[in-house]
């Protein structure tokens, strides 16, 4: 067996590819190679969540320094390129069931009448298990750190919001959801945990850069950040791949064929969170979710506006660090990170220097990145106690959605008066930008009624933005003055409810309606 291909365990059977294109997604690979075909293409992007599968990988215990437990996160198939399955376990819909018993899941399923059609059902059923099992896990942590119960419903909301039913059955699916996760059955997985890890961990104990080769093209997983180092030098025009969430987009959508790819995935320092007493240090490598709970902590109009980030599965694979760099002027981060005046870490071979995210973009898919530099890590100073952040995400709709305007505002106060401001949009133009003009119109003043009026005449001076399929330019235009409005109303009204997602509403009534 061939120490430095990929290699991972489907279900509890260790696979190794050897001769399947890098350019292969993960569902195409189910469906082609291995004629799983529970696991569907509906979208090709990622949207709709028939292709959803769990990939689970060893993680340290919260609650001990010494214990191992399995995490299960769910993915999008088909958005996934295959050099993401290396060192995990991958759990599809076909493993779920045991004998002739179904899964919990399963069986939630049919006893709810949650399978219209069928043909989202598997990737419901699989989103479902990674929510049951990462509740469960969480329960178990909350047994000895005394963290405050979950919220069942948000999580069935938030864990389904990237799976699409195409017969509206979301009452049905939702109360089957509630069956499932209530259920305290242990599976098959549980009971194979200890082997499965055992598994995945002989698998770790490689050292070797991975690489795969096919028909001219080629993939390369280094495991250190000094390998990955000398790979980016030494293929400067290779694509760099994070989570894959946009890269793979190319492929699938835009019909590219990407020569040389290199995986960071596996570069555990690019995956580390740290802190100093200033500064939070993101590596590369985090993803959406892992990094929530901290930014959450500092900064919670960020942590707010990354639940609407994606969906559960983008989320899952979705970093930080990639966000920045494919250099998105649509992108989320951006415009928060540049208020909150973050700092990237480039590493070019041995050499690293710093950058500011603002000064990161120059233009259109234009960075300051020099040939063969790659991000290490993102800094973001910790919050400011007298500093205000405020963040909006304008979009058709609430989850799982790209945005048309992102705003974000980080302002002091002194003597009711505007002492610090920093205003960034995406969405308003080629890169995420400052709205200069804007902070001047407001620098040293009150945010009285006359001052906000000038101040968001003044957007206009800093944007021209575009037409597009989402937004003409004059709707983005307006938004961003009503922003800069809506903004400094909630500063003052801090109770009054002003988004759609703090109302009290029934969203199982809402998302339940079947029209006939």
């Amino acid at each position: 067996m061939s120490e430095n291909k990929i290699q991972f365990l489907l279900n509890n059977e260790r696979k190794v590819i050897e001769n399947c294109d890098p350019n292969m997604t993960v569902l195409n690979y189910l469906r082609e190679e291995l004629s799983r075909k529970g696991t569907k293409e509906g979208c090709a992007s990622g949207d709709c969540g028939a292709c959803t599968a769990v990939l689970a990988e060893v993680v340290q215990s919260a609650n001990s320094q010494t214990t191992e437990h399995l995490s299960y996160q769910s993915i999008n198939t088909c958005i996934t390129f295959l050099s993401a399955l290396h060192g995990k376990q991958l759990v599809t819909v076909e493993d779920l069931q045991q004998g002739n018993k179904l899964h919990s899941v399963q069986q939630a399923m049919v006893d709810c009448h949650g399978s219209q059609c069928g043909f989202c059902t598997p990737g419901f059923v699989m989103s479902l298990f990674s929510l049951k099992k990462n509740l469960a896990q969480a329960k178990f942590s909350d047994a000895t750190d005394n963290s405050p119960d979950v919220d069942l419903d948000k999580d069935i909301e938030h864990g389904l919001a990237g799976n699409l039913c195409r017969c509206t059955g979301y009452r049905s699916i939702t109360e089957a959801a509630k069956q499932a996760c209530n259920n305290d059955d242990v599976d098959q997985f549980e009971h194979e945990q200890a082997a499965t890890i055992a598994q995945l961990k002989l698998i770790a104990q490689q050292q070797d850069t991975v690489e795969l080769h096919n028909n001219g093209k080629s993939l390369y997983l280094p495991y250190t950040l000094d390998k990955l180092a000398q790979l980016v030098e030494q293929y400067p025009k290779a694509k760099l791949l994070a989570g894959g969430t946009d890269l793979a987009l190319s492929v699938t959508q835009g019909m590219a064929q990407i020569q040389t790819m290199i995986s960071m995935s596996n570069v555990r320092e690019l995956a580390q969170i740290n802190q100093t007493a200033k500064t939070l240090s993101i590596g590369a490598m985090v993803s959406y979710q892992q990094s929530h709970q901290l930014l959450s902590q500092y900064y919670p109009e960020f942590g707010q506006m990354l639940y609407r980030l994606g969906s559960t599965q983008v989320r899952n694979s979705g970093t930080l660090g990639g966000n920045v760099g494919n250099a998105s002027p649509i992108g989320d981060t951006p415009p928060v990170l540049i208020a909150l005046g973050a700092r990237l870490v480039l590493r070019k071979g041995e050499r690293t220097r710093e950058i500011s995210v603002e000064d990161y973009f120059v233009d259109y898919k234009v960075t300051q990145l020099e040939s063969g530099e790659f991000i290490e890590r993102i800094e973001i100073p910790k919050a400011n106690s007298n500093k205000h952040l405020k963040v909006f995400k304008i979009s058709k709709r609430l989850d799982d959605d790209i945005s048309t305007v992102l705003a974000c505002f980080y302002i002091k106060f002194t003597n009711k008066k505007v002492a610090e401001i920093t205003i960034a949009f995406g969405g308003m133009a080629g890169i995420p930008k400052r709205a200069f003009a804007c902070e001047q119109a407001l620098m040293g003043r009150e945010p009285s009624e006359q001052n906000i009026a000038v101040a968001m005449t003044a957007l206009a001076k800093d944007f021209s933005p575009m037409s597009d399929v989402r937004a003409s330019s004059e709707y983005r235009l307006q938004v961003a003055k009503n922003l800069v409005r809506k903004c400094f109303y909630e500063l003052e009204q801090t109770h009054a409810a002003t988004r759609i997602e703090t109302f009290e509403v029934d969203t199982l009534d809402v998302r339940g309606v079947t029209h006939a």
